[in-house]
């Protein structure tokens, strides 16, 4: 079963998702929270695979619980999707930054909705469709750099350019497609990569190609930058 914590400060949209989510076979909920704080005790104490998180609440907010929860080693299985009623949003970029697995707009499909949650249980990053990687652009060009642009220095080339590709959005297996490698030794190149960079998920991955100046918005990784 993938268990699933409710975060928002509206009753009514917590009980339509709890009567979606749990309409479903695998999955159950594991709790509902009405503000950041409470968002943050109830995922110690539940432990869930997923937190649907409202950015916008009361005291606490998404954004910071996001921060806290992520920042928890006993945590470390726990995947933040953050739900917004902007596609568009600053917020939702800093909450990536802070380890989210993606994000969803409010009035996405119930089918898509529920699809995320499976696929985010699976250590899957919500990088579609390509609102994420929009919004992942542009604020990744106005914000400060988290990341030493020197951390890339850890990386092989092969690994730099597995970087480059994530942060366009491409899976493992497109990966594999595009340098005429197996999905599996993409996966490997992904996994080391999140290792050496100390990502949570691809989704830490897709900011750090931006932050570090990998890539740009408009850039593909088979040319170089200004010749894209």
């Amino acid at each position: 079963m993938i268990r699933v914590l409710l975060a928002d400060d509206q009753t009514l949209v917590r009980a339509g998702f709890r009567a979606l989510l749990e309409a479903q076979g695998d999955i159950e909920v594991a709790g509902e929270a009405s503000d950041g704080a409470e968002a943050v005790r109830l995922a110690r104490e539940a432990v869930p695979d997923v937190v649907l998180m409202d950015i916008r609440m009361p005291g606490t907010d998404g954004l910071a619980a996001t921060r806290q929860i992520a920042a928890d080693e006993r945590l470390a299985g726990v995947r933040v999707v953050i739900l917004t009623t902007f596609d568009l949003d600053e917020y939702v970029f800093e909450a990536i930054r802070f380890g989210a697995a993606g994000f969803l707009v409010k009035d996405t499909d119930p089918d898509e909705l529920v699809q995320a949650v499976r696929v985010v249980a699976e250590g899957g990053a919500l990088l579609s469709p390509g609102v994420t990687l929009r919004l992942i652009g542009e604020f990744a060009a106005r914000a400060k750099p988290a990341q030493p642009a020197g951390l890339l220095g850890e990386l092989t080339d092969r690994e730099r350019e597995v970087l480059a590709l994530v942060g366009e959005g491409l899976s493992n297996a497109e990966i594999a497609g595009r340098l005429y490698v197996s999905p599996a030794t993409a996966k490997t190149h992904v996994s080391r990569s999140m290792l050496k960079l100390g990502a949570r998920d691809r989704a830490q991955l897709v900011v750090i190609a931006y932050e570090s100046g990998l890539i740009r918005p408009g850039w593909h990784s088979e040319a170089p930058p200004g010749q894209a």
